[in-house]
């Protein structure tokens, strides 16, 4: 099969684009010929090597993908050849006590394809065959490929853990990229007021038309006192975090007594400074989200797409895949770059 993948860690630049041998299904499995697979920051922490575990080589890399099913082992009732299907990317043994109370995503051996086994960026991958959600009508296969982590980690964050409700204020940082257009949306639909960010001017009015009732560039403004001036001085019910390092402190400052701070992300680094007297002395609950759980795929993709719809700022084909993630670096786009494969 034709795949990207790469031998060496250390840079996107290091991608190949060649031929590998087509995988092996077993009982359980479900050979999905991939139509199309976006990309995630975890794939550039992945081939930087920076991914806290030994990453195979060669290794064929990403996450998120669709396609339609090519064959199924003979244990696999669900889904039939053919079925045009959303690759979920979260996985899990499916028999210890976690697994077993739809916590999944808590699972010991949890883990996402494309970092510890082979991932989507080829005309093949092999997957669970609980791990495959039929696509939502009305959605393309470029669109479909875009829900896996995004949606997931967002629906978790903000409704699971974070209990929004109608009339909630939040803050969502990076409204521009995947899992921000994915909050925007998730929050509006749950009638909370949206408050987000971005670096670009040209983004501001992109994530206005998604849904954001305030957007701040941050280039421009310090985001803690545009938050102050936005809400009269009474923050935020939630405030989601993927930056990291350079917005943790920030993020806590704007959360309101008793309000909540959910992070799942790094990208400007893990190691923020932290004065522990914000934290209780407001209140204030943080949550750390990896992921989400298989139940709650089942019951967000009921909202696709009238609802909630994946946001696509480009598509590129797969001999252009360097292409794709020097855009991801650049930070130049708004929604998700995705990579078509067949």
């Amino acid at each position: 099969m034709k795949a990207a993948y790469y031998n060496t860690l250390g840079s996107y630049e290091n991608i190949k684009v060649g031929i590998l041998p087509d995988p092996q299904i077993d009982d359980n499995e479900v050979l999905v010929k991939v139509k199309a697979f976006s990309l995630n920051h975890l794939d550039i922490w992945v081939m930087e090597g920076k991914y806290p575990a030994e990453i195979p080589l060669p290794h064929i890399f990403g996450s998120d993908a669709s396609g339609v099913v090519e064959k199924v082992g003979c244990g696999v009732k669900h889904i039939k050849p053919g079925d045009k299907v959303i690759v979920y990317p979260g996985i899990s043994c499916g028999v210890c006590e976690r697994c077993r109370a739809g916590q999944d995503n808590l699972c010991d051996r949890y883990h996402l394809l494309g970092v510890l086994t082979n991932g989507v960026s080829a005309e093949y991958v092999k997957v669970p065959a609980v791990n495959l959600f039929k696509i939502p009508d009305g959605l393309s296969f470029e669109e479909a490929s875009c829900i896996g982590i995004t949606y997931t980690t967002m629906w978790h964050s903000l409704v699971s853990r974070g209990g929004i409700k109608p009339g909630d204020t939040v803050l969502i940082h990076g409204g521009g990229s995947g899992v921000g257009t994915a909050g925007i949306q998730i929050a509006k639909m749950h009638g909370a007021t949206v408050i987000t960010t971005v670096g670009d001017d040209w983004k501001v009015e992109k994530a206005k038309e998604i849904g954001a009732d305030y957007v701040i560039n941050y280039r421009n403004l310090d985001f803690v006192d545009a938050v102050k001036q936005i809400t009269d001085g009474k923050l935020c019910d939630i405030v989601v975090d993927h930056i990291g390092e350079e917005t943790l402190t920030g993020s806590i400052e704007c959360a309101k007594r008793g309000g909540k701070v959910i992070t799942f992300g790094a990208t400007t680094g893990g190691s923020p400074q932290i004065n522990l007297r914000k934290i209780f002395g407001k209140n204030i609950t943080i949550h750390g989200v990896y992921m989400g759980t298989k139940g709650e795929v089942a019951h967000y993709l009921k909202f696709f797409p009238y609802r909630l719809k994946p946001i696509i700022d480009s598509v590129f084909d797969l001999d252009d895949v360097k292409q794709a993630y020097q855009k991801l670096l650049s930070r130049q786009f708004f929604g998700k770059i995705v990579v078509k494969v067949s």
